[in-house]
C-alpha cells in the first residue's frame, strides 16, 4: 500500500503542474507562442542535458552489456500493440478519418512530455537512463509510422518518408544526440568536466515542470467540453493503459529484464497518448477532434491506472 499511495501521490504532483498550465492558458498568460517556446527549450535543451546527467551519474559502463536486450523489450511491445491495434480498429469499423488516429493513439505511450516526469517522480533521476532507452525506440515509431497512420487517416497529403530523411531527422534531433553522446562518453569513460556537468544540471532540472505545463496548455487548448466516449476510444484506452504495461511486463519477464529497469519500462508503456496525435490529425485533416478527447480521456485514466500499477509491480 505504501508503493500504491507513493503513487497517488506523484500523480497528484504531477497533475498539480499540469493545472498550472491549464489555468495559465485560462487567464490569458501562456498563449501559443509561449506553447512554442516550451516545447523547443524542453526538446532541445532540457532532455538532452537531462539524457547526459541522468545516464552519466546513475550507470557504469558494464551495465551497457544488457542495453541490446532491454532495448527489445519497448521493441517488441510496440510492434505487438501496433498489430494488435490495426485488427482492432478493423474490427470495430471506424470511419477512414479515425481508423488511422485510433491506431496511433493506442500503440505508442508519451515517453517525453509525460515519461520522464512520471519516472522521475516515481523512481528519482536514476531512471532517466531506462526513460530514453524507451524514448528512442518511440521516438522512431513516432517519425514514420504514427505520422503515416495520421495521414493516411486525413485528406491532406505530406511530404514521402526516405530512408536517408528519417536517419536525416532521427539523429538531428537533440534528445537522441544527448543518449547518443551520454552513452558514447560512459562507452569511453569520458566525464565532462564538473562545470558543465553543474550547467547540465540545473537545465535538466526544468524538464519536469515545463514539461507538465505544456501539456497541461495542451489540456485547455483541447478544451474539457464534450469529452465522452465515444466508439473506440474505450478500446483505446484499454490498449494503451491496461494491456501495453501488461504486454511489457509479460516481456520482461521473458526477456530477463527486472529491478528498475522493468518498473520503468511498465510505467513507460503504461503512459498517455502520445501529445502530437492531435497536432498531427489537424495537420493532415484527419478527425482532430476525437484525437484531442483520446488524449486528454487517456490522460485522465493515469490517474487510476498508475498507482494501481505500481502496487502491483
Amino acid at each position: 500500500m505504501a508503493d500504491f499511495f507513493h503513487a497517488v501521490s506523484a500523480v497528484f504532483l504531477i497533475f498539480s503542474m499540469m493545472l498550472v498550465g491549464f489555468g495559465l492558458g485560462k487567464i490569458g498568460w501562456l498563449t501559443s507562442s509561449e506553447k512554442r517556446f516550451l516545447s523547443r527549450f524542453v526538446v532541445n535543451v532540457a532532455v538532452p542535458m537531462n539524457c547526459i546527467t541522468g545516464v552519466l551519474n546513475n550507470l557504469e559502463r558494464e551495465d551497457l552489456r544488457s542495453a541490446g536486450r532491454m532495448l527489445a523489450v519497448p521493441l517488441v511491445c510496440t510492434l505487438v500493440l501496433l498489430a494488435v491495434s490495426g485488427v482492432i480498429a478493423r474490427l470495430l469499423r471506424l470511419p477512414r478519418e479515425r481508423r488511422g488516429v485510433f491506431v496511433a493513439m493506442s500503440f505508442l505511450p508519451n515517453s517525453l512530455f509525460i515519461g520522464v516526469p512520471m519516472s522521475t517522480q516515481l523512481f528519482g533521476e536514476i531512471s532517466v537512463p531506462f526513460v530514453m532507452l524507451y524514448y528512442m525506440v518511440c521516438t522512431v515509431f513516432t517519425q514514420t509510422v504514427l505520422v503515416l497512420l495520421v495521414e493516411k487517416a486525413g485528406s491532406k497529403e505530406a511530404a514521402a518518408i526516405t530512408p536517408a530523411g528519417l536517419l536525416r531527422d532521427l539523429f538531428t534531433k537533440p534528445p537522441v544526440l544527448g543518449v547518443l553522446t551520454a552513452f558514447a562518453c560512459l562507452l569511453l569513460g569520458i566525464r565532462p568536466p564538473e562545470l558543465f556537468m553543474s550547467f547540465a544540471k540545473y537545465m535538466s532540472g526544468t524538464v519536469t515542470p515545463l514539461a507538465l505545463m505544456y501539456c497541461g496548455f495542451i489540456v485547455y487548448e483541447l478544451g474539457l467540453s464534450g469529452i465522452r466516449l465515444e466508439r473506440g476510444l474505450p478500446a483505446m484506452l484499454v490498449l494503451r493503459l491496461v494491456l501495453s504495461p501488461a504486454l511489457c511486463a509479460g516481456l520482461c519477464a521473458l526477456l530477463g529484464v527486472t529491478g528498475l529497469a522493468s518498473q520503468v519500462f511498465i510505467i513507460e508503456a503504461a503512459l498517455p497518448v502520445v501529445s502530437q496525435v492531435p497536432v498531427l490529425a489537424g495537420a493532415y485533416g484527419a478527425d482532430e477532434r476525437y484525437a484531442a478527447v483520446g488524449f486528454c480521456l487517456s490522460m485522465l485514466g493515469v490517474f487510476i491506472t498508475i498507482p494501481v500499477i505500481m502496487m502491483l509491480i
